[in-house]
Parts: C-alpha cells; structure tokens; sequence
C-alpha cells in the first residue's frame, strides 16, 4: 500500500525512499500490521530481532523519525518493554559539516563575517546532530559562548516527512484496530508539535529564559544565559558552561561535587519544575545536566519543554500520594480519570491499583522499580494515558536514574515528602491569585444583572410547575431555588469581602 499511497509529487520520492528503507530494514510484518502493506498481520509475536531493525529503520530515515522514535519511548504504556529500550537508543548524531557550509548562514543572522562578529570562533564543532551543528567562541566582551547553527535545507526534509506521516497516521487509524489503541493522529500531532518548536532555535532560547525565571530563587540551579542579538530561528548563542556531568559519584567527588547534595537538588528540582512551575525539562538525561562547583545543576539543551496544567498537577500528585498512603480508590480513580478515553472497566481499574499499592505502597519509592510494575498493569487493563502525562513519567524516570546512579538507594518519595508543603502552599497560592478573584467577581458581576431576569424566570416556573414530585427526587423547582440561593450567597460574600 505504501507505494500506491496518492500523496503530493513534491513529496513522492521522499515516500519512494521511505518504502526503500523499510524493505531494506525487513519491516514487511509491522508495515502489514499498521494496516500499510500486504502480508502477514495476525498477532504473532513479533521476532526478537523486530524492535532494534525497526529502530534502525528510523535512524536511516534521518531527523523526524528519530524524533517520533523519542516520543515512542515515552510511551511505556502502549509499548512493551523491548521496544522501549530501543526507542531509547535513538540519538540524533550526524556527521559534521564544514563550517563554510554554515559560514553563509550564520553571517546573514549576524550581518557581519564571523570574525569581527566575535573575539574567537572555532570552526571545528563541539558537537553535530540531525538538526544542527554546535561550535565554541567568545564574544567581544570575553563571555565564552556556544553558537547552534541549524543545518541547511533541514526544515524543509522535516517538513515533507511530517507530511507523509501525517497523511499515512490517518490510514493506520481507519485501518488497523490494534494499532487505533496507540492513537496514530495524537501521536502525529504530538510529533508535529515538538518538531516545529524544535526547528525554531528561538524557542529553545524563550524555554531557557521561563525556566530560569521559574527558578530564580534556587541559586543552585543554572541555566545558560541567551545573547538575543546574536539569534535567530536558525542560530542560537548561549553562555558555554562547563562541568561533570552527572553520570557517577566518584567523578563528582573527584572533582569536589558531593553526590548527596546533587541527588537532593535534583529532585526538589524536578518536582518544583512538575509540580509547581507547570514547566519542565523533557529529557533530563546525564547530557544534558552539567554539574558545577558548589553542588549546583545545570540544564542545557532545553528544546524540548513539558507543559502540566494546575489540574494535571493535581492529579499527579494525588496519584504518588495515594500510592505512598495505600490508598487504592484514590489511586484507582486517577488513573480513571486519566484513561477515560480508553472506557477502561473501573473494577479492573481498582485491582489494579491494588497491585500497585500492595507492591510499592510502602518502603523507599524507586520510580524505575514501580513503573516496571505500573506500565505493563496499565498494557494489560488497555489503559492509554494522555502524551503530557507519558511525557512526565519519562522525564521523572529519567532524572531518576540519574539520581540513582550517583547516590545509589535514592528514595524520590523522601524528596516528596520534603517538598509536600511547597507544594500544598503553592496550589494555596494559585487558588488565591488576585486574576482569578478578579474573574469570579466579574462573573458574579454578571450573574447579579442577570438576577431580575432570573428571579422572574424562577417565580414563573414555580407557579405553573404543577407536576407532583417524588420525595425521594428533587425537582426541577428545586434546582433552580439552590442555584438561586448559591448564587445570593457569592454576591453577599463578594459584598463582605469588598465592602
């Protein structure tokens, strides 16, 4: 079906390649099972070797679905564990280019050649990936920098890719029932969205600027400076900063960091960005956390930004709350309301929860320990949680292990416990928070020059309401009398509280 597939004549040959790498890589059987190929598509399993050619597949196929890859690896509820582990594996390297290739582009950012722009650039790069190409220098005022070049021609390659997959999302989801539970188009649209703020460098350096503003009153916690003169969509300039990154304890003691004090920062780091900022670094692994003089953290390659609404902060917490405490309905009635679009049936829900509970609901917290349980739980119930929420899981897990591997026996719930009041003062806070108060007395505003009308309205369905009413049934009467008297009730509250 791929090659028969009506698609743009722009995008054809770009399909054409996409058909050429998937016979090559021999993934015949998944292509069939997605509903996009002729052959086989029963429920076999799947041959040992099929996770690790099918990531191959993606690395071949460059950038986009190296991405996609990425984002499949947060999905542990959806994917057994084997093919996690090799959508884990997805890097973004590339080989380098010559700066010259990069020269022309750079300088019509800057408006002037590299070498008047800054003191020192070098032209060999630090580091290359899919999407750009990453070289030191130092600016004229002594500040030593790193500049992230994108690569020529990338966004318009992305751009066809998330075209084709786009377009072929909407056939798997018409086509194949098993692969509808993986919920094709959201994934895409996921994808789409991560792809494109990821292809504007701007982004990554306004994620910076909210992040450090979000953590401004933590000094430990760095995050790189942007020179906004130098930027554009295409180049981003930030402060080059240099440390150990967090890969083992002896390293960090070897060069004065202590272990203890980073595993603590680390996590009242991350459930401060999750749990009270609503803004979190999506892939904090050991590359992209430096480790500074001081017992202090840096995040780099900020990219990639998790959102958490105030209501799914709620819920998250609730969730590890109701763990820690044993509480099995609580706990069993979040992940209802986080799995609601997959109509789960709440009594496997519950013992389910159960399970969990009765596993890790006591004793050190080990997140990498109570997902290995919690994810296939959820496979096994065919629960599907929403992508913000896959995205958290992957980004606690991650820092997790990190934690764990420089402080070995690293208990995230004694870090939850410890931030429990910041975070119980925080939601306190935004409940009280002077826009929303504004907001209800507007709306009562509205309600109270509405309240004639209403009254009216009441009295009149009141007097030719006739219809006898069960005791046991409040009637229709009765509801508009209790939306009448709530409403009486906030205007004379709001007349206290202003008066």
């Amino acid at each position: 079906m791929l090659k028969t597939i009506m698609v743009a004549t722009r995008d054809r040959a770009r399909l054409a390649e996409i058909t050429s790498v998937a016979t090559r890589f021999g993934l015949d059987m998944l292509l069939a099972r997605l509903g996009l190929a002729k052959g086989d598509n029963s429920a076999a399993a799947d041959p040992p070797d099929l996770p690790r050619r099918t990531r191959q597949a993606m690395e071949a196929l460059g950038p986009t679905y190296v991405k996609l890859g990425q984002i499949l690896a947060t999905r542990q509820d959806l994917l057994p564990e084997a093919w996690i582990a090799e959508f884990g594996k997805l890097h973004s390297d590339a080989p380098t280019l010559p700066f010259d290739q990069l020269r022309p582009r750079l300088e019509a950012v800057l408006g002037e050649p590299v070498e008047t722009a800054f003191a020192r650039f070098d032209t060999a790069p630090l580091a290359a990936a899919s999407m750009a190409q990453v070289h030191r220098a130092t600016l004229t005022d002594g500040q030593e920098v790193v500049v992230k070049i994108r690569r020529p021609g990338i966004r318009k390659a992305m751009e066809a890719d998330l075209r084709l997959i786009t377009h072929l999302a909407g056939i798997v989801e018409a086509s194949s029932r098993e692969a509808r539970r993986f919920q094709p188009q959201a994934l895409v649209q996921q994808l789409l969205d991560t792809v494109l703020e990821e292809l504007d460098f701007t982004q990554e350096g306004r994620n910076a600027d909210r992040l450090r503003e979000d953590l401004a009153d933590n000094p430990a916690v760095v995050i790189p400076a942007i020179h906004w003169t130098y930027c554009a969509e295409t180049v981003l300039v930030m402060d080059y900063i240099d440390g150990v990154p967090p890969r083992d304890g002896d390293a960090l003691r070897t060069a004065g960091i202590d272990p203890v004090a980073i595993a603590d920062l680390g996590a009242a780091l991350v459930l401060d960005m999750v749990l009270v900022h609503g803004r979190f670094h999506g892939d904090p692994h050991p590359g992209n956390l430096l480790c500074l003089p001081g017992d202090r953290l840096a995040l780099l390659d900020l990219g990639l930004i998790g959102h958490v609404s105030a209501r799914r902060r709620q819920e998250f917490l609730s969730f590890i709350l109701s763990l820690r405490s044993g509480d099995a309905r609580t706990l069993a009635d979040t992940l209802l309301v986080w799995s609601k679009a997959s109509a789960p049936d709440p009594g496997r829900v519950l013992d389910a929860a159960e399970q969990l509970v009765a596993r890790h609901g006591s004793g050190p917290l080990v997140l990498t320990r109570m997902v290995a349980d919690f994810f296939p739980l959820l496979r096994k119930e065919g629960l599907v949680l929403p992508p913000d929420l896959a995205l958290i899981f992957k980004a606690l897990i991650t820092m997790d292990g990190v934690l764990g591997a420089i402080q070995p026996g690293f208990d995230l719930s004694q870090a939850l416990q410890k931030a429990r009041g910041r975070l119980v003062m925080n939601q306190v806070a935004a409940a009280h928070a002077p826009e929303k108060t504004v907001a209800l007395l507007l709306e009562l505003s509205r309600i109270a020059d509405d309240a004639p009308r209403l009254l009216r309205a009441l009295t009149h369905r009141l007097e030719a309401d006739t219809t006898p009413v069960a005791p046991s049934r409040p009637d229709n009467g009765s509801k508009w009398i209790a939306a009448a008297i709530l409403a009486a009730g906030a205007l004379i509250a709001a007349a206290q509280y202003w008066g």
